[in-house]
């Protein structure tokens, strides 16, 4: 069935699954998934374990999962991570999906996450198919005039290929940049996460997988969100 949404919002069971009385378990769930990720547990296994025991929903182990970070993940993330004032001057490459689509996701009062590594995230998933959304060029609108403020010397988006529908998205960057005078580059390729990894540029990503390998990142997302937004649906799961 083709995706029709027009925006990026709740679930229809997230106000009960996501409620003030669920809130115990899951920040208990979180801190025992990061535990056993400490531990060397797989994510799948460690996961299960967790999720079972605390007898938890499909979104609600997925929020977890994306909440729970490992001692060593969360040291290694705080170790690595650049204050968003020194944007200024410096290369950037930005993480596109995983940026925009969270985003969105505020924009349109999806439940947002507030993991154990300071980062933001979504519940949202795009399945290998991104559609836009009602919301998607006033996020790009907010981007850009967000990293108009912090001046990076340069800016560089990327993303995947694999995901149908990429290239007009990239387009839509493209075009917005052109009407607003911002000197990016964006392309499209097949593996973004490890062409970010290897880049020499300041990353922008929330991916579990990139902050774990990169040298060099800036939480864009959560400085555009308390700064630019300031009302928008967050569950703090960080312990």
């Amino acid at each position: 069935m083709p995706d029709t949404r027009k925006h990026r919002g709740a679930h229809p069971a997230d106000r009960r699954l996501f409620a003030d009385d669920q809130l115990p378990a899951l920040r208990t769930s979180v801190g025992d998934l990061s535990l056993l990720l400490t531990r060397d547990y797989s994510m799948k296994a460690a996961l299960k374990l967790v999720g079972d025991r605390h007898a938890l929903r499909d979104r609600q182990r997925l929020a977890v999962s994306r909440a729970a970070a490992s001692d060593q993940s969360k040291e290694h993330r705080a170790a690595t991570r650049l204050p968003v004032e020194a944007m200024a001057g410096k290369e950037i490459v930005i993480d596109g999906f995983n940026l925009i689509i969270t985003i969105e996701a505020a924009l349109s009062g999806g439940v947002l996450i507030h993991g154990r590594d300071g980062c933001i995230r979504d519940l949202s998933s795009v399945h290998g198919s991104y559609r836009s959304v009602n919301e998607t060029d006033q996020t790009i609108d907010l981007i850009g005039k967000t990293l108009e403020d912090l001046r990076p010397k340069s800016v560089s988006w990327l993303l995947d290929r694999p995901i149908s529908n990429s290239g007009r998205l990239a387009k839509r960057i493209r075009d917005l940049a052109a009407e607003n005078g911002w000197n990016w580059t964006v392309a499209v390729v097949f593996n973004p996460d490890a062409e970010i990894i290897t880049s020499s540029r300041v990353v922008i990503s929330s991916d579990s997988h990139v902050l774990d390998k990169t040298d060099h990142w800036i939480n864009l997302t959560r400085y555009l969100l308390n700064e630019r937004l300031k009302k928008f649906w967050l569950i703090d799961l960080s312990g």
